[in-house]
């Protein structure tokens, strides 16, 4: 296939599967899609399937896992998509349907006699874009275990095309602020919610963010105030008010020490708790199969300041890394897009990964 042939079918792919609804939760249609695709491909071997995940590759034991997820966030009038320009413009063609694509056409690649000195298994799984208590991925660990016999899982988040290690942890709590209420004519009379929380959030607003250090590489936790609510009427001195808080941390906390920290952080004020945890992943960095990526792509690795499945890999025993063709900051907008060449450039990398 010549490059020109290879960089309309990537496009075609990508906005196939964009046109299929898939967001969260609703996964089946587009796992319909891409099993009919590998069906189509002699070489392939569906190793696992269900309505929201497919795992598919060659038969044997793999050596990578590139994993993607078939979700994405409800649309914004972003669909149906279109190609225009060299652009896939539509919802997920970011966040991360131009990586499916790459992977659909390197399974392509493969079945029409690419030869590989790694062997490859292609996971895709939906769910992603919600919390965690609800991940298919740690369910597929399960019931495919030939998963995690691989020694290296290339999550294709969208990076840009950049190589990125590790992850942040995700904590989602609340902080809440009791009072007592009263008429707002006579508030000596009660205790003003509000303004506990506005004393209480002071060591939060006041928090800076704190530089981590791990494999050489600099990621950063931040505490953000992210949602609050609170009050009753105009004329009431408020008795409750609830705070979301958001807490980002890296890959050398356990759970309970982040959540130490987050308790920490907040001080006496208020009553916190957590209500959703997304662990971190450690830097992977002496991995021999992230120093050839690395290698053969011309990359250098940076940090992942954000969560990614790679913790989820990285909890069950497998070195995971991030790397896609998708831009993050054009991830969940409304004009969500990824180019073709940028879908190329993956597809180049990641071939001459598994082949040279």
């Amino acid at each position: 296939m010549s490059a020109a042939d290879r960089a309309g079918e990537l496009a075609r792919l990508t906005l196939e599967l964009v046109n299929v609804p898939s967001v969260s939760r609703h996964e089946a249609a587009v796992t319909d899609l891409i099993a009919r695709h590998v069906a189509a491909l002699p070489t392939m071997r569906i190793v696992h399937r269900r309505p929201d995940a497919i795992v598919f590759g060659p038969p044997g034991r793999p050596d990578v896992v590139l994993a993607g997820h078939s979700d994405t966030v409800p649309a914004q009038g972003n669909l149906p998509g279109r190609l225009e320009a060299g652009v896939v413009h539509g919802l997920g063609a970011a966040d991360m349907k131009g990586a499916l694509a790459v992977m659909l056409q390197l399974a392509a690649d493969l079945d029409r006699g690419l030869r590989p000195r790694l062997r490859p298994l292609f996971v895709i799984f939906g769910r992603e874009e919600v919390q965690l208590s609800e991940s298919v991925l740690a369910r597929l660990f399960d019931a495919c275990p030939v998963i995690l016999q691989a020694t290296l899982a290339v999550v294709m988040e969208p990076t840009d095309n950049r190589l990125q290690a590790g992850c942040l942890g995700n904590v989602k709590a609340e902080l809440e602020f009791r009072g007592v209420s009263a008429h707002s004519a006579r508030p000596w009379l009660g205790v003003n919610a509000i303004h506990e929380a506005v004393r209480g959030l002071g060591r939060v607003v006041e928090a800076p963010p704190e530089p981590v250090v791990l494999g050489g590489l600099t990621f950063r936790e931040v505490l953000s105030v992210t949602e609050i609510s609170g009050g009753i009427a105009n004329n009431v001195i408020p008795d409750r008010v609830v705070c979301g808080l958001n807490f980002r941390y890296a890959g050398h906390r356990t759970r309970a020490e982040a959540e130490d920290r987050l308790r920490e952080l907040v001080g006496p004020a208020g009553e916190l708790r957590v209500l959703d945890h997304a662990p971190a992943a450690p830097v992977a960095v002496d991995n021999p199969l992230l120093h050839r990526l690395q290698a053969l792509g011309g990359l250098a690795v940076e940090a992942k300041q954000a969560w990614t499945p790679v913790a989820e890999f990285a909890e069950r025993g497998l070195d995971a890394v991030n790397f896609g063709p998708g831009d993050p900051e054009l991830a969940h907008r409304r004009d969500e897009r990824v180019t073709v060449a940028a879908l190329e450039t993956s597809h180049s990398i990641l071939c001459r990964f598994l082949c040279d």
